[in-house]
């Protein structure tokens, strides 16, 4: 009767000790550790935004009339203007190929605020000539389906406002049967078909003289 209390004893201790020991899980169906969300560089749960678009910038344009024309383009440049053109003032279609021998008649836009990414148009004469005083002749239009009166135009703004395809023939009527090298010195006296007649395709004929002579 002793021996089976002292098991039963015993038995209870050993119970007891296990219960209370350290006990290790060496299971393997334990779950991984929820991951812990990434946070951006704006912050825990936004998302990066896109950059905002850049606003457009703008600069001041100096009124350049009266300026010689590569001063006019340098100053431009420097207020913050890299679009830049000329053209004729006097609607010869002359190109402006050495622009020191050029001088400013007038300007597009005017002088004033605007976004820099404006083309800037200066119209243009030479250093010995005067500026139009009817104004800006301009680049020559289209001459459509009507002859336009081109008397006192060079004749390369009228084979520039003719349709292409045109077959032109230009003739000096001063009388010295010269050739007529650089259209642009040349201005027209007559045309045939004549000024208002109707343009169907059929060949045209320009009589012209240089500039400074009369027709």
């Amino acid at each position: 009767m002793r021996i089976t209390r002292t098991s039963a004893v015993a038995a209870l201790l050993l119970a007891a000790l296990t219960a209370c020991g350290p006990t290790t899980d060496t299971g393997t169906d334990a779950k991984p550790a929820t991951p812990t969300p990434e946070t951006s560089a704006t912050g825990a749960g936004k998302t990066a935004e896109e950059p905002s678009a850049g606003t457009e910038s703008s600069a001041t344009l100096p009124d350049m009339v009266g300026k010689g024309l590569q001063s006019a383009q340098d100053e431009a440049q420097a207020a913050g203007f890299s679009f830049l053109t000329s053209h004729d003032a006097l609607g010869r279609g002359r190109n402006q190929i050495l622009d020191r021998g050029w001088k400013v008649c007038s300007q597009t836009p005017e002088p004033g605020t605007h976004a820099t990414d404006t083309e800037v148009d200066f119209g243009t004469v030479k250093l010995e000539e005067s500026c139009p005083e009817g104004g800006d002749q301009g680049e020559p239009e289209e001459a459509g389906s009507t002859m336009p009166d081109f008397t006192g135009k060079s004749v390369k703004v009228a084979r520039q406002a003719l349709d292409g395809s045109t077959s032109i023939t230009v003739d000096d009527v001063s009388g010295q049967d010269r050739m007529v090298l650089i259209e642009s010195n040349w201005q027209v006296c007559s045309t045939d078909p004549a000024a208002g007649a109707e343009l169907d395709g059929q060949p045209v004929t320009i009589g012209a003289v240089k500039f400074g002579e009369s027709c």
